[in-house]
């Protein structure tokens, strides 16, 4: 039957979710590529260490960023009991958001269209004595 069917899916989800800490903040206004060369700097590294390297980094991104680690580590403790020395920057991505168009005027009375980008940035941590 189709309830039976929805059932085994919904238990298939369940088992296929991923449980490693993460967080996610949407709406960021920063461009998902100048966001990108900030989490590569910070990738398979420490939780700690991630946040040293971002609080020292001139990069726009860097502040929700350390925000966004920090969130992380602080789920990891609190919903998974975890220690945050432990912690690593498993995953860290940077999916577009929605754009808000604008436009500035220029000669002969045409516009120029100017893009301003939004990010979701994503963070997974991962645990050192599981890898």
């Amino acid at each position: 039957t189709m309830a039976k069917r929805i059932r085994e899916k919904a238990k298939a989800r369940r088992e296929a979710k991923d449980t490693r800490p993460a967080a996610t903040a949407k709406y960021i206004r920063i461009s998902p590529s100048k966001a990108r060369v900030v989490m590569n700097a910070v990738r398979g590294k420490s939780v700690t260490e991630a946040i040293a390297i971002l609080e020292n980094m001139p990069k726009a991104a860097s502040e929700p960023l350390v925000k966004l680690i920090g969130s992380a580590a602080a789920n990891a403790e609190n919903n998974k009991g975890l220690a945050k020395d432990e912690l690593y920057v498993a995953e860290i991505r940077a999916d577009a958001g929605p754009i808000y168009k604008r436009y500035q005027p220029v000669s002969k009375g045409r516009a120029h269209s100017i893009m301003k980008r939004t990010s979701h940035l994503t963070v997974v941590l991962g645990s050192k004595e599981e890898a």
